[in-house]
Order: C-alpha cells, then structure tokens, then sequence
C-alpha cells in the first residue's frame, strides 16, 4: 500500500525521527537508512521524513549530531586496532597433500573462536547522551510553556486593546455630538445677547416733540 500519509508531525514522532538518525550516525549507518526506517515506521516517505530532519528537527539536535559524529570516529578507531588471527601454514620439503588436510583440521580443533565485540559507546558517554537529552526535551517543556502563556497574554491584550478602540471611537461620537450642541448653544446665546442689546438701545433714544414757540422738548417715556 503506497504510503500518502499528510497530517502534521507529533513531538513524539520529531523524537523518533531524531532517535533513529542518531543512532544510525553512531553506527556509522547513513540519514538515508534512518529515514527509511523511520518512515516504516509512521507510514511516511524516506523524502517526507528527510524533509522535516532538515527544515525541523536537525538544528534542535546539533550538539547531540556532533557528540554522535564523535563516537562514530571513535568506533571505527576501535574498529582498526582489531586485527584478525591468521594462522599461516609451514610449508616443508616433506610437504604432502594430505598433511595439509591433516594440519588445517589440527588447526580448527586448536584455534580458540574468534570473537568479534562491536564497540559502543562507553557508560560515560551515553550517559552524557541521555543527560543533554533530558536538559534538552526539558528547557523544550519550559520554552512550551512560556510560549503558550505569552500568546495567552497577547490574545488578552489585543481583546483589551480591541475594547478600549471602541470605547474610545464612542467617546470620540459623544464629543462630536457635544461639541454640535456647544454651538448651537453659543448661537443662541450670542442671538440672545444682540437681542438685548438692541431692545436696550431702542428703549433709550430720547424722544423730542416741538413745542409751540418752535423749540424741541424731551419726552421722557
């Protein structure tokens, strides 16, 4: 069955991934092999999980590709000090056929197996291993945590920053609305006051009448 597997990488598949290829860079095994691994694994492509390795998961894993980088020196290291036993067959003038059938069996029964122990890495440096791991998956929680409490707070203060924006656009219409009553006010009362004053001035012009000898009197209202 075709693997067409899209939905979204877990943490826990990001761990496996890095696991995988990690000991597989210990091994000295290649990338290629752990993606096929682990794309087995979660039902994914080799190029699928390549992909996130390295647009993802690799730059959280740096120290721990070079300390694995490391041991795979150090195993191959290991590896070339190990010379395999040969035992060589004395040839003499006296040499027959059947002589070297007679010592190649004395030589099996003779000859201790040779065992090969694949060198891993010491107790040390796993242990080195496991501990960045830990310190890393737990500053990784840390860093979640904070995370999801800043979004939590920025979602608080664009809410707030929301609220405050309409608050203030209908303090803004209010003020507006008070600002037209204001002048309509001082219109009025600026209509008011030249009322007045005109009715005051009207009610104190002199008034005269001529009198019979011809000259002017002051008739007071």
């Amino acid at each position: 069955m075709p693997k067409v597997r899209q939905d979204a990488w877990s943490h826990e598949d990001d761990l496996l991934l890095a696991e995988t290829v990690l000991r597989h860079i210990r091994e000295g095994s290649t990338q290629l092999k752990a993606f096929d691994e682990v794309g087995d694994v979660l039902n994914r492509t080799s190029a699928a999980c390549g992909f996130r390795w390295n647009a993802e998961v690799r730059q959280k894993y740096e120290q721990a590709v070079e300390l694995a980088k490391k041991q795979r020196k150090e195993k191959k290291r290991k590896e070339a000090t190990q010379q395999p036993v040969y035992q060589e067959v004395s040839h003499t003038a006296n040499y027959r056929p059947e002589q070297a059938d007679e010592f190649a069996s004395h030589q099996v029964e003779k000859q201790e197996p040779i065992s090969y122990q694949i060198p891993t890495a010491s107790n040390k440096d796993q242990e080195i291993n496991l501990s960045q791991v830990i310190r890393y998956l737990k500053d990784l929680q840390k860093e979640t945590k904070v995370s999801d409490s800043a979004k939590e707070q920025i979602a608080y203060l664009e809410n707030e920053n929301k609220a405050l924006t309409e608050q203030n656009r209908q303090l803004n219409r209010q003020l507006e609305s008070m600002s037209e009553d204001y002048q309509s006010l001082i219109q009025i009362m600026d209509r008011a006051r030249k009322m007045v004053m005109f009715d005051d001035q009207e009610y104190a012009k002199p008034q005269f009448r001529m009198e019979k000898n011809g000259n002017l009197e002051n008739v007071a209202r």
